[in-house]
């Protein structure tokens, strides 16, 4: 049997009690025998996903569900197949389910062929929608569902105490999850989200990728001030708000300037 590893009490995190990188991070929230996952990743780490639980002793028939934080190809590639061997149910935000029920290889970033990206994305039956205010019992441990849209319109997070599953909302570094518009990415609900995490007194960030960090207010501000630049830059195209130097040009054709060719 292996050592359980928790990072918080009721909290396992994957990567951290195997020691090493397995892709996106996935969490194991427990309490007495009952437990889930939040996250799996790509298919092909699902059998030492499963191994590893079972080598904790966990009960594999105790698996309450398997929880989709949004659904992007590197956090569900793998979900219908442990699904399958675990019999336990999926669970998502409704606008996540449809993508997933289709295997929609463009909006889970399974497809982006200007870069060659071409990953497999089985279609995944969505067993419980979930939503902003729900409440996930696991045991005596209870998971508070946040709604915190903008990297995805269906991005998920989910409060246990002083602890927030951050999702792909901000990592450590104060960089955020992708901004694309094949993705449904929208960078006024991003900010919105980010500004929700900064007025929360949550203490501890669990994000998708990388390491776990304690909350700072400074790094989230700096965070939220890049982000609202977004707003207003050609670089971010139709996820952008507008481009001040449009109008700026306008107005300069209006008042007949012309260029500055000195």
């Amino acid at each position: 049997m292996l050592e359980r590893k928790p990072v918080f009490p009721n909290v396992i995190e994957l990567n951290y009690q195997l020691g090493y990188v397995l892709g996106c991070n996935v969490y194991l929230i427990y309490d007495h025998d009952e437990w889930l996952l939040i996250d799996i990743g790509y298919d092909e780490v699902v059998d030492e996903i499963i191994e590893t639980v079972r080598q904790m002793d966990f009960p594999l028939s105790k698996c309450k569900m398997l929880i989709a934080t949004h659904a992007d190809v590197d956090h569900i590639q793998g979900i219908a197949r442990a699904s399958q061997v675990l019999r336990t149910d999926v669970a998502a935000h409704p606008l996540a389910a449809e993508p997933m029920r289709r295997g929609d290889k463009l909006r889970t970033f399974a497809e982006i062929e200007a870069q060659n990206i071409h990953l497999d994305m089985p279609p995944i039956d969505v067993d419980q929608m979930i939503d902003e205010g729900d409440k996930i019992q696991i045991g005596d441990v209870e998971l508070e569902v946040w709604l915190t849209p903008g990297h995805t319109d269906s991005q998920l997070s989910f409060r246990l105490g002083d602890l927030l599953f951050c999702g792909d909302n901000i990592y450590r570094d104060g960089c955020v999850g992708a901004i694309d518009a094949h993705h449904g990415s929208d960078i006024a609900d991003f900010i919105a989200s980010l500004r929700r995490i900064r007025a929360s007194n949550v203490k501890w960030l669990l994000p998708s990728h990388g390491p776990i960090f304690r909350k700072d207010d400074d790094l989230l501000d700096r965070t939220i001030a890049r982000l609202e630049s977004y707003r207003h830059m050609a670089d971010f195209g139709t996820c952008a708000t507008d481009w001040p130097l449009m109008d700026e040009w306008e107005r300069e054709l209006r008042e007949g300037k012309m260029p500055n060719t000195n």
